[in-house]
């Protein structure tokens, strides 16, 4: 398994975020994620395969054959797959094998559903729904006489649903009885998704979306420029969004009202997902990931140049993943975790249940995600609507806002709980105002010396404090996400810089986001400084290995100096001719 880090991006409204690494996995099936945050799905090398969330590989496990289906993580740990063997697997969550049941009935190409009793519905390209329970022994199992690759959902009142290449949306009773079918006169490989009411969403082959009731009845159609198949998600906020091959995602209310349409641009085969800051993100065929605000905005899209067929899918502390058909594997750290809703992901939740959540589930799932949602939402709202607040000052002014200086409570509660004399309000009301000190202007060369004796190495490269070195620079924010800043310099008085254009150039660079001192604070990379550009001068960085300073320059003029020893940052060693340990591939 190699591992690299990045991948090219495109920018859309804001700046993409750039994959925190990419491992070349085999990856062919959706994919499952665990509460810690490590992923499961099946190679192409018919095996399953479990990563941690920095993308080591944990273990694999040998299956009779391929498999598309997402693994399913039940609360014990366990995982559950199926393959194109036709047969159920039930592995620990070390590896291990727990037991196995080979069913015959044709391919499994459907994800598992796990009910909230611990039993399981599986669904076979012969047409045939099986009951087992938690330790695969059969309860039951029904022909329905068409192929079925709609991965089945469980309702709250157990009823089970799914389409079939039949033609037809068939609901089956807890204990494996037809309870009804609905034609539609074309195939359904999507898999449904409920809404908190219980109503039913899915697409179909002869371009329609669908909605019925509990009891099958139809309550609306949408159609579409081509067929659909890709399953639905209705989001927090009471939407259905689904994607079609006509290139546009769709998102209606759920009585059927349009409330916006994306133009993707591409053909979309993959579930969306929604994150908990209200975005959808979602893939297409031509390779590209897409972001989507309110409204239908467009906030980011990622080009991958790989066909995008499998949905995202988010831990629960914020590291998204995202599948390419060449089998490579990407994660996105620092993302918002699945939103709390009726159905959010494909699944309904990470770890792939397949099933309206039981109340108690739902508030210790959406207790697990509660520190990544609070953190990206923190972010969000950082400073970025006034452009002409330099980044160490709006910083430095949040900081104070957020951390008032520490109080006598019980004096204070005791000052506060007595009113004030007459004479003392008399007082205040004539006194005139106290005209306080103007704060000093920061020191540009105080703020690079504190950036350089913060500086630190990250994954190969030397960071510096986001509020520091712009505040060296004097450098206003335009615009600030959690994952990017975009900004201009200030005025240039020296140096062959055209000062007409000075100030009329915005430079986006990425963020990076670490924990120092319990406070959440933003990093620049070194190497990113030189994108900055100055009354139309790019930017210049010089290193002095015998000085050991680092000089910023647009043009002939020196924007900033930094006393850095990049061999104690970096630890830089020479390469060893040979390896320790030559590895061997096996395919």
């Amino acid at each position: 398994m190699g591992i690299s880090f990045g991948l090219s991006v495109a920018q859309a409204q804001t700046v993409a975020p750039s994959p925190t690494w990419t491992a070349e996995v085999k990856a062919l099936g959706a994919l499952g994620v665990a509460d810690n945050g490590d992923v499961l799905f099946i190679g192409s090398d018919a095996r399953l395969h479990r990563l941690s969330s920095n993308g080591q590989q944990q273990w694999t496990f040998a299956l009779g054959d391929t498999g598309r289906a997402q693994p399913v993580i039940t609360p014990q740990g366990n995982v559950l797959a199926v393959a194109y063997d036709d047969t159920l697997y039930s592995i620990s969550s070390d590896g291990q094998k727990l037991w196995s049941v080979r069913l015959g009935g044709g391919d499994l190409y459907a994800s598992p559903a796990l009910r909230s009793d611990g039993s399981i519905i599986v669904a076979s390209t012969k047409g045939i729904v099986y009951a087992l329970n938690a330790q695969g022994q059969p309860l039951w199992n029904i022909d329905i006489g068409a192929a079925i690759f709609s991965s089945p959902v469980v309702a709250q009142d157990g009823s089970i649903y799914f389409g079939t290449q039949g033609n037809a949306f068939v609901a089956l009773t807890a204990q494996g009885r037809l309870k009804w079918s609905y034609r539609t006169g074309s195939t359904i490989f999507g898999s449904p998704a409920l809404d908190a009411a219980g109503n039913i969403y899915f697409g179909s082959g002869n371009k329609n979306i669908y909605s019925l009731t509990p009891q099958g009845q139809l309550r609306w159609t949408r159609r579409t420029g081509s067929f659909v198949n890709a399953s639905p998600i209705v989001t927090a906020s009471g939407l259905v969004v689904v994607g079609s091959y006509d290139g546009n995602v769709y998102a209606l209310t759920t009585e059927g009202k349009d409330a916006w349409v994306y133009l993707a641009g591409a053909p979309i085969a993959a579930p969306a997902a929604e994150l908990s800051g209200n975005e959808v993100v979602v893939g297409d065929l031509s390779g590209t990931l897409h972001a989507i605000g309110k409204g239908g905005k467009a906030l980011w899209t990622l080009k991958t140049g790989e066909r995008i067929d499998l949905s995202v899918n988010v831990s629960a502390s914020g590291t998204l993943y995202f599948a390419t058909a060449s089998g490579n594997l990407s994660a996105l750290e620092g993302q918002p975790p699945l939103a709390d809703g009726p159905w959010t992901h494909v699944r309904n939740v990470a770890a792939g249940y397949g099933r309206a959540l039981t109340p108690i589930e739902a508030q210790a799932i959406s207790a697990l995600k509660r520190p990544a949602a609070q953190r990206a939402l923190a972010l969000a709202a950082l400073p970025q609507t006034d452009a002409n607040v330099p980044v160490g000052q709006a910083a430095a002014a949040q900081t104070t806002a957020a951390q008032p200086a520490p109080a006598d409570l019980s004096t204070a509660a005791q000052i506060s709980s007595q009113p004030p004399s007459p004479n003392k309000a008399a007082a205040a009301q004539a006194a005139p105002a106290t005209v306080q000190p103007a704060t000093p202007a920061p020191d540009p060369a105080a703020l690079a010396r504190r950036a350089a004796q913060q500086a630190r190495s990250d994954q190969g490269q030397i960071v510096l404090p986001l509020d520091s070195v712009l505040g060296a620079l004097g450098a206003k924010v335009a615009v600030q996400t959690p994952r990017s800043v975009t900004l201009t310099l200030g005025q240039a008085t020296t140096g062959k810089i055209n000062p007409q254009k000075t100030n009329t150039e915005k430079t986006t660079l990425p963020l990076r986001w670490s924990e120092v001192g319990g406070q959440r604070t933003a990093w620049l990379a070194l190497a990113d400084l030189p994108r900055l550009r100055r009354g139309g001068v790019a930017g210049v960085g010089r290193y002095n290995a015998d000085a050991k300073t680092y000089t910023l320059l647009f043009g002939d003029q020196r924007a900033l100096v930094l006393d850095l020893d990049f061999a104690a940052l970096l630890s830089l060693k020479p390469p060893k001719e040979y390896p320790d340990v030559i590895d061997k591939k096996f395919n």
